[in-house]
């Protein structure tokens, strides 16, 4: 096909949209539809160093064996990545340096003082102390002196999805919403690397640093020939996910407010200020793809979600049982994942009128999957008041479509602040799309107002579940 012709009716845009815990690769058409889409589980593996990384190379196969076996590959006209954030990887010559670190290791215990001692204040970098590798300045740290002869291979640094972008292209770069995504490696007002970052060296290493949506060049001969995607595919910059998320919302400069659903709940309050940010609650700035920062909170509510149910499926949820949970007054308090979140380190329990319950063995599946919903729901409004943020606020991701984690929400928050995006694709893939579109004229966002579950026990569930989060001295 004539590269001319990709760049009309039949043009696609190939989007790689990895998640911890899930990959998805898209292709979308230039009116914004779905063509095809695949997924596939994302796990860490053992690397030779000894600590687990992030699967590359299996990803890599997958991504390669897909678009071979796909006959809508030669009609992708541009290609962009959407990954989650703390990855680095490390370029050495003729490829990896070192196996990019999952930010789940948490083998850093012996350097963890002259680590700290090393950081930049929270004050400048609005990234605060996360657990395990979650700041990937962190990781760096760590590998720098644990590995010395891993870290000697090192020629290029490059943030998780322009990884994606260079193994496309052969082009490096860097981009300002992946390195400012809670990494302490990034300044945020200063728009520059953090004094650690530049003592250690690493600013040095990074690849140039370009906007999200520019295009680095066309597709590797040796990629085009292993794929099927044509040389003349442009190769975009790519972004971190939440950030693609909130790019998408940032067109018409008006004040809202973003969750991003997943393995994190990620709340991003452009209007919010970030005087409000309290760094003991997993509250940081991440940084917008125009380099501007974003106050935000977030916890880990997809694996939170899963331990609640305990097997059983969230969409099992139901108002009915939600009822009888307030009835009963069945409460469940934080936290209930190992990462992140504003009470990390707090051991999750479920109290029926104040009585430890084991949850798996007391509450059916509804009412396992409705508790959870109503969980996710409490937090996040939780955590939407400590940051000020505007409204709308708006759902995106597989939360949108749990009914009771929206309306309970919507109930928690004045009348009329709750939406949900009723798009058909996720906003993670919807925003990488357009960020390989940016500056071309664009759809309206496409939200639904949420109504508010009409239970008149909520409110006063909500304050008991307040001041037992005192009462346990979580707050």
């Amino acid at each position: 096909m004539a590269a001319q012709s990709l760049r009309g009716h039949d043009a696609l845009t190939l989007v790689l949209d990895i998640g911890k815990s899930h990959a998805k690769l898209l292709m979308i058409d230039a009116a914004g539809a779905v063509v095809e889409q695949h997924g596939r589980d994302n796990a860490s593996v053992m690397s030779p160093l000894g600590y687990p990384a992030l699967d590359l190379a299996g990803l890599a196969q997958w991504v390669s064996q897909t678009l071979a076996g796909s006959k809508a590959t030669p009609r992708c006209a541009d290609a962009i990545a959407s990954t989650h954030g703390a990855a680095i990887v490390a370029l050495g010559e003729g490829g990896l340096a070192w196996e990019a670190i999952d930010y789940e290791f948490d083998g850093y215990a012996a350097l963890r003082d002259s680590y700290r001692a090393e950081c930049d204040d929270f004050a400048v970098t609005l990234a605060p102390e996360l657990p395990a590798g979650l700041n990937a300045a962190r990781q760096l740290f760590w590998l720098q002196q644990a590995h010395p002869e891993a870290w000697a291979r090192t020629s290029w640094l490059l943030p998780y999805a322009q990884f994606w972008a260079w193994w496309l292209s052969g082009v490096v770069a860097s981009e300002v919403s992946s390195l400012g995504c809670h990494t302490q490696l990034w300044r945020p007002a200063e728009r520059c690397f953090s004094d650690l970052a530049q003592r250690r060296g690493w600013a040095g290493l990074f690849a140039p640093l370009l906007p999200a949506w520019q295009v680095l060049g066309g597709v590797r001969p040796e990629r085009a020939r292993e794929t099927g995607l044509p040389e003349t595919c442009r190769v975009h910059v790519g972004v971190h996910d939440s950030n693609a998320c909130l790019a998408r919302h940032l067109h018409d400069g008006q004040a809202m407010t973003l969750i991003s659903t997943g393995t994190w709940v990620v709340i991003m309050a452009p209007a919010a200020s970030a005087a409000a940010l309290d760094p003991r609650r997993d509250m940081l700035a991440n940084v917008s793809v125009g380099g501007e920062p974003v106050p935000t909170a977030r916890f880990m509510g997809g694996r939170e979600l899963a331990a609640l149910c305990a097997g059983a499926s969230p969409q099992q949820a139901s108002l009915a049982s939600l009822a009888e949970l307030l009835r009963d007054g069945v409460q469940a308090l934080p936290s209930f994942a190992s990462q992140g979140g504003p009470f990390a380190g707090s051991v999750g329990r479920v109290l029926r009128r104040g009585e430890p319950i084991e949850a798996a063995l007391a509450l059916s599946e509804v009412q396992r999957a409705s508790l959870a919903a109503l969980y996710c729901a409490q937090l996040t409004a939780w955590l939407l008041e400590r940051l000020g943020a505007a409204a709308p606020v708006v759902i995106e991701g597989p939360f949108a479509d749990n009914l009771v984690y929206c309306k309970a929400l919507a109930a928690l928050l004045p009348a009329g602040r709750v939406h949900v995006s009723t798009d058909a694709v996720e906003g993670t893939a919807r925003g990488a799309w357009q960020l390989a579109h940016w500056g071309e004229p664009v759809s309206g966002r496409r939200l639904q107002p949420v109504e508010a579950a009409a239970m008149p026990a909520l409110p006063a569930h909500d304050r008991l579940w307040r001041e037992l989060l005192q009462r346990h001295g979580s707050v």
